[in-house]
């Protein structure tokens, strides 16, 4: 069920009425799978004779004591307790029964099916500690917590708190943790860790002779994944690079990384015990690319540990303080102290795609958004909080230079470290370091939505010299706000050898709807002009006719990988708003990305051609054009080197768009071990997408499916053979995942995940027809019965975005007609018409530029 929802004006006059010192929590985890003892001490200030709340998510409440007097249960609605008549001085004891979770929230319950082990994790971000114990679950009543574990004595049982020796002379095969108070801190980065976890142990030596004990954990199956050496060294690294850069020591006596089970996050910064997605173990081989990501989450939650959990926002409207800057000084990091040096052209190639697509949503908002209640939270943890808010803050740093920036960072948290504080505190510094105001800067770029669009427009003589050169610069409709822009231009020609590089750049300011540039007046234009070179800004971009030409005929050959990003990323903007037939980019993309040599770059242009054949070709060309594709990439995939990055993402992404019986016969051969290519191992991962790839085109049976398992049941192979399962091409299949994602509350979050993805690949899509109408039936019903986790999980996953129709699109837009609320429940759904509506836009562009190649054709003389 869902959690009681606070508001931002209950937390407001709460924390005016409310100071908060420690708690005191005894969790017995022993009284078997459903529920679990929460006993918890609270002692806080207050206004005498005030009222307030306190939340408590319970299956049953045994006690309720405020100052020693017993409480009638009927303060408890479940959910919160009402606390009434409070003292100067204050000392709550709640005693209840509350319930583990599979959805990964609060308290998070896993069984192993390998050997059968219990493992538990807490997720409490937004507000999901009160599930566990009696708390003010709101960011600026920040305590200390003192937790009292009782547990298996064969466990490993971890916290905020440095892991105490348990004590083990309990007779029934249990022991009890008594862990230290922890340092003050918010709920939400609270943690509980506890199960037969496998240990890896270690310390950071820092220069300045301090020594931080490391620690590393996953569940004791997946042990052999673990890369200690990797996981120590990249912590190692960060703290080095964090501590130089902002002249802060890590706040914290400790460091754990811990692997969880069916984890709806990448990772988690919870102070102290940074828990992660087991994704992140690498069962099989991965991209580059991967690894890569791995590491900037790595750093990204390492960095929260300054950035988030010393200083922490007030109220989630600064959420994006904490996962922006986070995702921007993980990414600097990574490329200055790791082997990723490349970390910004992945920056560029997802970072700003990601920002640019939510930018575009119906549902965009200002990286400082409106956060009326927990609700309003859930839905903004998007591409705006974090990769629109990283974007803007490269666009700030350009703006007031790396030093001052550094320095204004430093000066923040040395300032607010222990407590709570807000952007104006932020903005104080750094208007202090860089001496530059940053009111109206902060306006413009935090404070309204959109992206805005740059394009170049110039005049030359007779020699290819600029007579005239200025920056235009346009918004949406919706959202008319122009902003400042420091960025460069690069000029690009073609050099003896071929190669396309740069010969001349220029950095500017550029404001308003058009920027004069006279420093480029008598410069040779030369064969590309980039604006936004080095990708300093936030921005979409338009090339000019000639350079979009070059740029398509030599992407190939640009060497720096920022610049070819930023032309990837440009046409694709283009393709995606319908200015550009998506025949284009599948023709860019294949033409080009076998000399792609940056994996980030590679995997993100092979995704985009997978969008683009499933949803903006011409429905009429779509199967022939799957079908070369396919053809292409097979080629792409024997002809690349062996055990080279690029064969692992040709050879997956040909699997993905596997169409053709010929495709499925390859497919069939890579899999039965007939055919082979050397440096290809098809290892456990790449086997089961060839299992569902096989599914999907009804290629395989139950019992293929089973055969796969047999080899592989663990709970990710139980996860892949779901989705197996639920791909195969038949109707009744079809119906029977979709009412099981639907109805099955018993589901836990990643099976469900896994059964609607097997339900989401449909060749052909019209066998997701039938869902139209019991989906939109379901939507309010299913939002006020489930977690909000669960419920938005089940909403987009179940929206048969591979029906590309009027019909859909028609449907959507009457439900949305007819509801006005829930808010967030109203967002996803016009998120995913606006996304259906522009695919449609995309497959009449693509039709029209097809008709007219065709027109074409028939006229010319034969």
């Amino acid at each position: 069920m869902p959690a009681a929802n606070l508001t931002r004006t209950e937390a407001e006059e709460r924390a005016s009425v409310v100071r908060v010192h420690d708690y005191t929590v005894a969790l017995d985890l022993t009284r078997g799978p459903e529920v679990f003892g929460s006993e918890t001490h609270v002692t806080f200030d207050a206004v005498p004779g005030a009222s307030t709340f306190i939340e408590a998510s319970t299956r049953a409440v045994h006690a309720i004591e405020l100052n020693g007097v017993a409480l009638s249960k009927d303060v408890s609605d479940g959910t919160r307790i009402r606390l009434d008549g409070l003292r100067a001085e204050n000392v709550l004891r709640v005693v209840s029964d509350a319930a583990y979770t599979n959805t990964g929230e609060g308290l998070h319950r896993f069984v192993d099916p390998v050997d059968d082990a219990v493992y538990l994790y807490t997720e409490f971000a937004v507000a999901e500690a009160n599930r566990v114990f009696a708390v003010f679950d709101q960011p600026d009543l920040k305590a200390t917590f003192q937790f009292t574990i009782t547990a298996p004595d064969d466990w490993q049982v971890l916290s905020n708190a440095p892991t105490p020796l348990p004590d083990a002379g309990l007779a029934d095969g249990t022991a009890v943790w008594e862990f230290p108070a922890g340092p003050v801190i918010s709920s939400y980065i609270a943690a509980i860790i506890a199960g037969p976890y496998a240990v890896w142990r270690d310390v950071a030596e820092l220069p300045d002779g301090r020594s931080i004990p490391l620690g590393l954990f996953t569940r004791a199956s997946l042990a052999r994944y673990a890369e200690p050496d990797v996981m120590f060294e990249t912590v190692r690294q960060g703290l080095e690079y964090y501590e130089q850069s902002y002249g802060v020591e890590y706040p914290y006596d400790k460091y754990d990384q811990i692997f969880v089970p069916e984890y709806n996050w990448g990772a988690m910064e919870n102070v102290g015990a940074v828990t992660f997605n087991e994704s992140y173990l690498f069962r099989s081989k991965v991209s580059e690319h991967r690894r890569q990501q791995r590491t900037v989450v790595i750093l990204h939650e390492l960095s929260h540990m300054w950035f988030g959990n010393s200083v922490t926002m007030k109220w989630w409207n600064d959420l994006w303080l904490n996962e922006s800057f986070a995702t921007w000084t993980s990414t600097i990091a990574t490329a200055s102290v790791t082997e990723f040096t490349d970390a910004w052209s992945t920056f560029t190639s997802v970072e700003k795609t990601r920002a640019a697509m939510a930018d575009q949503l119906p549902s965009t908002h200002p990286i400082v958004a409106t956060i009326n209640d927990l609700r309003d939270v859930e839905v903004n943890f998007d591409a705006i909080t974090y990769a629109k808010g990283a974007s803007v803050l490269k666009q700030l740093v350009a703006w007031v230079g790396l030093d001052a920036f550094h320095a204004g960072i430093g000066m923040y948290l040395r300032k607010h470290g222990g407590g709570n504080a807000t952007l104006r505190d932020l903005l104080d510094e750094l208007e202090v370091s860089s001496g530059r105001e940053l009111t109206d800067w902060s306006r413009l770029w935090l404070e309204t939505a959109g992206v805005n669009t740059l394009r170049a427009e110039f005049d030359t003589d007779a020699d290819g010299r600029f007579t005239a050169f200025a920056v235009t610069q346009t918004a949406a409709d919706d959202h008319p706000t122009l902003r400042p822009h420091r960025l460069a231009i690069g000029l690009y020609d073609l050099d003896d050898e071929g190669s396309l590089v740069r010969r001349h750049r220029v950095e500017i300011d550029v404001d308003g709807a058009r920027t004069e540039v006279p420093e480029l007046l008598g410069v040779s234009r030369g064969a590309l002009v980039l604006l936004n070179d080095d990708d300093l800004s936030y921005a979409k971009i338009r090339l000019d006719e000639d350079s979009l030409a070059t740029a398509v005929d030599h992407l190939c050959d640009l060497r720096d990988p920022v610049a070819r990003a930023l032309i990837w990323g440009a046409v694709w903007d283009t393709t995606r708003d319908g200015e550009t037939p998506a025949g284009d980019f599948v023709r860019l993309v294949l033409g080009n990305i076998s000399h792609e040599d940056q994996s980030s770059a590679r995997g993100t242009a092979l995704s985009q051609l997978e969008l683009a054949l499933e949803r903006y070709i011409e429905p009429a060309a779509a199967e022939q054009v799957a079908a070369d594709c396919g053809d292409a990439l097979w080629a792409l995939t024997v002809l690349a080197d062996a055990e080279s990055d690029a064969q692992l993402q040709f050879v997956t992404s040909f699997i993905r768009i596997a169409s053709t019986a010929p495709h499925y016969d390859i497919l069939a051969s890579l899999l039965d071990g007939s055919v082979a290519l050397e440096g290809l191992t098809i290892d456990t991962d790449l086997r089961w997408e060839l299992v569902i790839a096989l599914s999907a085109g009804g290629a395989a049976t139950d019992a293929d499916i089973d055969h796969a398992l047999a080899s592989d049941d663990t709970a990710k192979g139980r996860q892949f053979a779901a989705t197996a399962r639920a791909a195969r091409p038949d109707p009744e299949v079809k119906l029977a995942a979709w009412t099981r994602v639907a109805t099955d509350a018993s589901l836990s979050n990643d099976m469900a995940r896994a059964i609607a993805t097997g339900w989401g690949r449909s060749r052909p899509a019209a066998l997701l027809e039938p869902s139209i109408e019991p989906y939109f039936e379901m939507l309010q019903r299913l939002w006020s019965e489930r977690s909000y986790t669960m419920a938005e999980l089940i909403v987009v996953r179940l929206f048969p975005s591979a029906l590309v129709t009027s019909q859909l699109a028609d449907a959507a837009r009457a439900w949305l007609s007819e509801n006005d609320g829930p808010p967030a429940l109203v967002r996803r759904v016009s998120e995913l018409l606006s996304e259906l509506d522009r695919a449609l836009a995309a497959q009449l562009c693509d039709a029209a530029a097809r008709t007219d190649d065709a027109q074409k054709s028939a006229s010319e003389p034969r």
